[in-house]
C-alpha cells in the first residue's frame, strides 16, 4: 500500500510545487480513502488498488495543481492541510 501512496504523492508533488511532502501525502491518503469509501457505500464490489490508484491519479490531474488553495473548516482535516505548518519540499 505504501508503494501506491508514495507513487501518488510524488505525482502530486510534480503537479503542485506549493505543497510540502507531508501535505501531498495527506491529500493522497484522503483522496484514496474518499474514493474507496464512496465506492463501497454505492454498493460496488471492490475492484482493487489499481482502480483506486487510477481514479486518484485522475483527480490529481484535474485538481492537483490547485489543492493548496483548498480551505477547510472541518477540524478533522484543518490541522493536516494548514500551509503554515509545513516547509515546502
Amino acid at each position: 500500500m505504501n508503494d501506491y501512496f508514495e507513487r501518488l504523492t510524488n505525482y502530486l508533488l510534480e503537479k503542485n510545487d506549493s505543497l510540502a511532502y507531508a501535505q501531498a501525502r495527506t491529500w493522497v491518503e484522503l483522496l484514496w480513502e474518499d474514493f474507496e469509501t464512496t465506492y463501497a457505500r454505492a454498493g460496488y464490489s471492490y475492484k482493487g488498488k489499481e482502480l483506486t490508484e487510477r481514479v486518484v491519479r485522475q483527480w490529481i490531474d484535474q485538481y492537483g495543481a490547485r489543492l493548496h488553495e483548498f480551505q477547510t473548516t472541518n477540524p478533522k482535516y484543518k490541522h493536516l492541510l494548514n500551509q503554515d505548518d509545513y516547509l515546502k519540499h
